[in-house]
């Protein structure tokens, strides 16, 4: 399973990927504002600073929603740096943007997954991945980890190579039940993936393992 952190914040970016377990990173508008990074030129600069930190897969979303202006985002997105991942909608224009960006050798990560018909026409289009927002859908007292499970049987069904990127993920056990289920990426805040460090039987195991190493090298 891929790891990929949901976040502009560069800080974030660099602490996951010390980690040595980080292998993308997911941003949108919404995370661009949070860190204050606006106008054209600054966010795709902030694109350029992130794949200078992680080796690969970083989705960098257009905002047009008509076909030839994605098109034309998408190809000046993807000048920025090879690991950048063109991440466009799910919406008509962008399956038709999705396929044309595929046939040049583009790749993109196809967001605002809720259902499978939406994941399986993105499929059918090349995308790279397909981004199905778990946590939203748990919002609305869905089951988002039921659609997950249905893309992994629907995808190797018919072996398409489209991965899926298990987004909107809350917490640990989304994380590991995505995991369970056999989504091929995890994208999320930096808290999840530390959280998955931390089990109090840990802490105290090694607290005693420590004081009794002291007990006899005192």
């Amino acid at each position: 399973m891929k790891f990929f952190i949901d976040t502009a914040n560069l800080d974030e970016i660099h602490e996951a990927q010390d980690l040595g377990i980080l292998d993308g990173v997911t941003t949108n508008p919404s995370l661009m504002a949070k860190e204050g990074i606006t106008g054209a030129a600054n966010i795709r600069a902030h694109y350029k600073a992130i794949c200078d930190v992680v080796d690969d897969n970083v989705s960098a979303e257009v905002i047009a929603t008509e076909f030839s202006k994605m098109v034309a985002e998408g190809r000046e997105l993807a000048k920025i740096d090879d690991k950048i991942v063109v991440k466009v909608p799910m919406i008509r224009d962008g399956i038709k943007a999705i396929s044309t960006l595929t046939a040049e050798g583009i790749r993109t990560n196809c967001t605002l997954i809720f259902n499978a018909g939406q994941a399986i026409l993105a499929a059918k289009a090349g995308a790279s991945y397909v981004s199905p927002f778990i946590g939203r859908l748990d919002d609305i007292s869905m089951d988002g980890l039921a659609l997950i499970e249905q893309l992994v049987q629907i995808y190797d069904n018919y072996d398409f190579e489209t991965e899926i990127l298990a987004a909107s993920i809350r917490h640990n056990m989304h994380l590991i039940q995505c995991a369970e289920i056999g989504a091929d990426v995890a994208t999320c805040p930096l808290s999840v993936i530390t959280g998955l460090l931390k089990h109090p039987l840990t802490d105290q195991g090694l607290e005693k393992f420590l004081a009794d190493y002291k007990k006899g090298n005192a």
